[in-house]
């Protein structure tokens, strides 16, 4: 039989509600971004606790690299409806009509066209002032330095040096026109915390967190799963069925599956407790060079 929310989840929980009920007290326009993986999972979920009965007063806005998983995708509309949530989706054409891939591009030039520089576009186009993200300082170690409130200029650069101080838990949410405030409900949650929710409220995940008999190649010791023909094999490589699951979802190219046995959510909770490995250990754009992720952010991924 599943408990019900420990007092400390439920002061997690409360938090992140305050978070988005602040921010859209606060601010004009505001967009939830949804990456599909179990962080938006649960961000979507306390929105929609957020405000109920009534829906969530901002969209979501999710910017497709057109690379992602199939059963993302699927997932991602499945959801949009069953909910009956606005869903945006944003495409960078320029990127696309230029054929910018991670397979010929490298993954940081496909990160910087097709999800930093299509981010900034959704911003330009639909005027928004603050956006909600998933990202938790337990997972990366620029992450780790990002208030919960995280102020972009004009250019929508991020400068780890002149932070506003959040004292009190009392947050500065103006900004000018032109600028913006990215959102971290989630910055207190750890991984485990994220499962463990997930599992006590119920909240649908994505498939490919599940172990399951999936094909994939293996490169420079990461589990690459073939999702569709556009992946060319190299010489000598044979897709090989293995039992799979994914700890964070992206781009398929760039995001390495784990052999694992964790077929439900307790198992996946347990695998996670006994794991000595990071979350973002099959992640290759945190690995083009020293400082990338921080990088990025700077320059304006979210």
């Amino acid at each position: 039989m599943k408990q019900v929310l420990s007092s400390y989840l439920r002061q997690l929980e409360a938090e992140s509600i305050y978070i988005m009920r602040e921010v859209a007290a606060e601010f004009r326009n505001p967009v939830m971004l949804y990456s599909i993986g179990k962080d938006s999972a649960v961000l979507l979920h306390l929105a929609m606790k957020a405000f109920y009965p009534g829906k969530p007063p901002f969209p979501l806005l999710h910017v497709d690299t057109t690379w992602k998983f199939k059963e993302m995708i699927a997932f991602r509309d499945a959801e949009a409806k069953r909910l009956g949530v606005d869903l945006m989706v944003h495409i960078n054409e320029e990127g696309v009509r230029n054929g910018i891939s991670p397979i010929t591009h490298g993954s940081a030039l496909h990160t910087d066209i097709m999800k930093t520089e299509a981010l900034k576009q959704a911003f330009a186009k639909y005027g928004f002032d603050a956006a909600f993200g998933g990202a938790r300082r337990d997972e990366e170690k620029s992450r780790a330095k990002e208030r919960i409130y995280s102020f972009r200029n004009a250019s929508h650069n991020w400068d780890p040096k002149r932070q506003r101080p959040e004292l009190w838990h009392l947050a500065n949410t103006k900004v000018n026109p032109g600028e913006s405030m990215r959102v971290f409900p989630l910055s207190n949650w750890t991984e485990l915390d994220v499962w463990t929710y997930i599992y006590l409220e119920d909240i649908p995940v994505v498939p490919l967190y599940f172990a399951k008999e999936r094909p994939v190649v293996e490169r420079d010791g990461t589990l690459i799963m073939v999702d569709d023909d556009r992946l060319p094999l190299e010489e000598g490589e044979t897709p090989q069925m293995r039992k799979v699951r994914f700890r964070t979802l992206g781009c398929y190219p760039l995001t390495g599956a784990i052999e694992s046995e964790a077929t439900t959510l307790p198992e996946i909770i347990e695998e996670l407790v006994a794991s000595r490995h990071s979350e973002r250990q099959g992640r290759v754009i945190d690995h083009d060079q020293v400082g990338s992720m921080e990088k990025k952010k700077q320059e304006g991924y979210f």
